[in-house]
């Protein structure tokens, strides 16, 4: 990329019609979004979004500051509890919005539209921070577990989590224009879609926000259902049946699917494209990597007696990170001239060249000032740098190495993260992370840090790393979601910052206490999945034994074939990692897209019968996530009415089939229903 393509765009946009001058706050708001917001724009073509960028709205306020601190505060809690308990960590930014549409629409708030996106902004933060920060640090009371010399307390949890998290928005802001508005109908960005047509309903009436709310409550009733009282199987697998137990000890072969709403809907808006290449990835994995590794034997094991599942988290997984590691070069090496030209913004204006860009630009591409920015980034390593040698390594020379590698590998990786959240929607933080503690590791042993000091050195630094990343991916559905509407990037930043101090210390004191009420190792102990995965791989490395170089060596060998082919590796080497069940579905939804939007001869009528599926697949994933949020709270009030025995029945396998192929079946009419307003 040119870097041109990050300069201020001074061009002002044609006014919508009833959208001209006034006063702030008191400007009217479009009630649907543009044509083309979601497709890619004409030569000459400029996107105009709900809040015209020539007037003045109320955003940043009281009501808006205030609610986006109580979410952050409650969905850092919630996910934090669900993400240690079974590793998976919803989507705050969905239900957010749905509330912050509901309590707008109870209080009778006029125009509360930019309020809204500043609530969802501030509380989502939580998801964020807490997928950072459950992703590694928990990894410490692991090793504690093992190594009672190993000390944690509440700062060291607190200080990476926010000072990463700090890092991510910086680091994610010059890049702001280039992934939100540059890169327009290029990527999906499907949370980001969801969370925008929740917000958008808040400003319709009647017809055009019905879809959405139906949706919302049967995919939010039908998870709700399976997850909760688990009237019928949430993951269909072929080794239900005894054929598909057989097939899957003698040849490693199986096939899963998740059946649940709001990975459905995550597949439509995808698409079909994407969602292929995606499944693509995870069928090499399980259907030719596994049955081949299946026939070896290794470190004296013989893969031939093993589970599938084994050779997936022992093997092939790594094969997996290893793609993810090479896709994440590639993808700094393609994006250079990106992140050249967002340092040569910041050279120029910190000359004092583009000073007049800040104040001249529209509002709706106003960022935080490349100075300030400058300035912030330098004051936060400096931070960063004083905790290493102060509260972690006492080392100089070995805190600046530390602070060398996080520096490094937080900024490279800020676009890969970023990337990934604008294709499918799920950020492979956890394998980006796995890949830092490993590199971390064998620096910091090379100058003199091992063992138990090393252990919670590189924890540390993982967990800065991995809060960064993960910030970075989400900030940036953050921002397109303004973009879609039409707020201020500069107060999205601004106050996006509160949001991550409040999440990081939410967090910080949730770990702690879920450790000493449940701990993390032994029975009855939450299962931290991905904690214990960075945990088993640090503890050799820093003992003095080796990391699976040769499985790493093959995925990145792979990630460099498939590009040569022109294949998107991010989105193969993604599906390489995520386990089959959660990328078969996203087939599933794509195909459905493609049905909906191809029946007709008139492109009008398949294009609003595309936006309809888009209405009832958001409404799926809103409804899912925010009912995945009552379901761990019941089940950590102790609530788990699960019956063990129905689900073993046969039955309940036929009943999954069924309400699956229902649900199918409704979102698939309920589009082709659509007509052309």
């Amino acid at each position: 990329m040119k870097n041109n393509q990050l300069s201020k765009d001074t061009t002002p946009l044609p006014t919508r019609e009833g959208q001209g001058g006034g006063s702030v706050g008191g400007g009217p708001v479009g009630s649907s979004l543009p044509d083309n917001a979601f497709r890619e724009l004409q030569p000459g073509e400029q996107y105009e979004p709900l809040m015209s960028p020539q007037r003045e709205y109320a955003e940043v306020n009281a009501w808006s500051v205030a609610w986006g601190i109580v979410m952050a505060v409650i969905f850092s809690a919630a996910a934090a509890y669900l993400g240690l308990k079974v590793g998976q960590v919803f989507e705050a930014a969905i239900p957010i919005a749905i509330i912050a549409v509901g309590l707008s629409t109870a209080a009778k708030r006029k125009g509360a539209l930019g309020e809204n996106v500043i609530i969802q902004s501030i509380g989502a933060s939580s998801g964020v921070i807490v997928a950072g920060a459950i992703f590694t640090l928990p990894a410490l009371y692991i090793l504690q577990a093992k190594y009672p010399e190993i000390t944690v307390n509440f700062f060291q949890v607190f200080l990476s989590s926010l000072l990463g998290g700090c890092l991510g928005i910086l680091f994610l802001i010059p890049f702001r224009r280039y992934f939100v508005k540059d890169m327009h109908g290029k990527y999906p960005f499907p949370e980001a879609t969801a969370t925008t047509q929740v917000l958008v309903s808040g400003q319709q009436g009647g017809s055009q926000a019905k879809p959405l709310i139906w949706a919302a409550a049967i995919g939010g009733l039908y998870d709700f259902f399976v997850s909760t009282f688990g009237w019928w199987h949430e993951t269909l697998t072929t080794r239900m049946t005894a054929w598909g137990e057989d097939i899957a000890q003698r040849v490693k072969v199986t096939f899963s699917i998740n059946t649940g709403a709001a990975v459905l809907g995550l597949g439509y808006i995808v698409g079909l494209k994407y969602a292929c290449i995606i499944c693509a990835g995870s069928l090499f994995v399980w259907w030719f990597l596994i049955p081949l590794l299946g026939m070896t034997t290794t470190d004296s094991v013989m893969l031939s007696t093993m589970d599938p599942q084994f050779i997936f988290t022992n093997y092939a997984r790594f094969i997996g990170i290893g793609a993810i590691a090479m896709a994440g070069v590639i993808g700094i090496v393609k994006s250079w001239g990106v992140i050249k030209g967002a340092v040569g913004l910041a050279g120029r204006e910190l000359r004092g060249k583009t000073g007049a860009v800040a104040t001249a630009s529209l509002r709706t591409d106003r960022d935080l000032s490349m100075r300030f920015l400058t300035i912030a980034v330098a004051l936060a390593l400096v931070v960063v740098f004083v905790f290493f040698y102060v509260g972690v390594i006492h080392s100089f020379l070995q805190a600046l190495v530390a602070w060398l590698v996080v520096t490094v590998i937080a900024f490279l990786f800020t676009t890969v993260a970023a990337n990934a959240i604008a294709i499918v929607g799920s950020n492979p933080v956890s394998g980006m992370t796995l890949m830092t503690l490993i590199i971390a590791s064998i620096v910091l042993v090379a100058v003199g840090l091992q063992g138990t000091s090393g252990m919670v050195a590189s924890m540390v630094i993982g967990g800065v790393v991995c809060t960064a990343l993960s910030m970075a991916g989400g900030f940036v559905t953050d921002l397109k979601i303004g973009y879609w509407l039409g707020t201020t990037p500069a107060k999205q930043e601004t106050w996006k910052f509160l949001g991550t101090l409040v999440s990081a210390a939410t967090v910080g004191g949730v770990i702690i206490i879920l450790n000493k009420t449940y701990g993390f190792t032994g029975e009855q102990a939450l299962v931290a999945p991905q904690a214990n995965a960075m945990a088993a791989v640090i503890e050799p490395l820093m003992m003095g034994q080796g990391a699976p170089w040769l499985l790493y060596g093959v995925g990145a060998m792979l990630a460099l074939m498939l590009n040569v082919l022109g294949v998107p590796v991010l989105a193969f080497a993604l599906g390489m990692f995520i386990p089959l069940e959660l990328n078969v579905p996203l087939v599933v939804g794509g195909a459905i897209n493609w049905y909906v939007t191809t029946r007709s001869k008139d492109e009008a009528l398949n294009a609003a019968r595309g936006d309809r599926g888009t209405l009832l697949a958001s409404g799926f994933i809103a409804g899912g996530a925010l009912m995945g949020v009552v379901s761990a709270l019941l089940r950590f009030v102790g609530f788990n009415p699960i019956n063990e025995a129905w689900l073993a029945n046969p039955l309940s396998e036929l009943l999954s089939i069924l309400a699956y192929l229902l649900l199918i079946l409704y979102v698939t009419v309920a589009s082709l229903k659509a007509k052309v307003s």
